[in-house]
C-alpha cells in the first residue's frame, strides 16, 4: 500500500488562501436582514422565551404542589 504525502506548507497556505477567497465571495452574496427585521425577530425570541419560561415554571410549581398533597 502507497503512503500518502503529507501537503507541503505551500500547497496548504494555498488551500487556506482559496478558502478565505471563497468565505468572501459568499459573504458577498448572503442576503442580510434589515435593522427593522433583526429586532423584530429577536423581540419575538425573547418573547417566546420569556413566555415559556413562565409556563414552565407555573407548570412545574403546579406539580410540586401536587405532589406535595398526594404525599404529604
Amino acid at each position: 500500500m502507497a503512503k500518502k504525502k503529507a501537503a507541503t506548507p505551500a500547497k496548504r497556505g494555498g488551500r487556506l488562501i482559496r478558502y478565505l477567497k471563497e468565505v468572501r465571495a459568499e459573504m458577498g452574496r448572503v442576503s442580510w436582514p434589515t435593522r427593522k427585521n433583526t429586532l423584530n425577530l429577536t423581540g419575538i425570541v425573547l418573547g417566546v422565551t420569556v413566555a415559556m419560561s413562565i409556563a414552565l415554571g407555573v407548570t412545574d410549581w403546579l406539580f410540586s404542589k401536587l405532589f406535595a398533597l398526594i404525599l404529604g
